[in-house]
């Protein structure tokens, strides 16, 4: 059974930091372009973040470029998400998503990174950023 498990999230004051998680078991995504998603209450889910396998390339949303770096550790079957500078509308339900083995993370650019086109999901983790 495939599984991704994000953690990492909590409350934090704005300005402040969190690194999220994603575990990723039942198989390897060493093959695929993984992502980050958020979920606001009211709002459609949006993309955050993308690392191609191999991580030699990232992706960022304008909203989070240069306060997120998205990194992965094919050997632990992990992606992380590193959030600095934080801000009170950061505040989502984040999800962990994983491509279509073998589609590069440029094909999903090209497209702006649509959720319907990630094929995993993990169950998402609350962060919520104070003023």
């Amino acid at each position: 059974q495939v599984q991704l498990v994000e953690s990492g999230g909590g409350l934090v004051q704005a300005g402040g930091s969190l690194r999220l998680s994603c575990a990723a078991s039942g198989r390897t995504f060493s093959g695929n372009c993984m992502g980050w998603f958020r979920q606001a209450p009211g709002k459609k889910r949006e993309f955050v973040a993308a690392i191609t396998w191999g991580g030699d390339r990232t992706y960022y949303s304008d909203s989070v470029k240069g306060r997120f770096t998205i990194s992965r550790d094919d050997a632990k079957n992990t992606v992380y998400l590193q959030m600095n500078s934080l801000k009170p509308e950061d505040t989502a339900v984040y999800y962990c998503a994983a491509g279509v083995a073998k589609v590069s993370c440029s094909y999903y650019e090209s497209s702006g990174h649509l959720a319907g086109q990630y094929n995993y999901w993990g169950q998402g983790t609350q962060v919520t950023v104070s003023s």
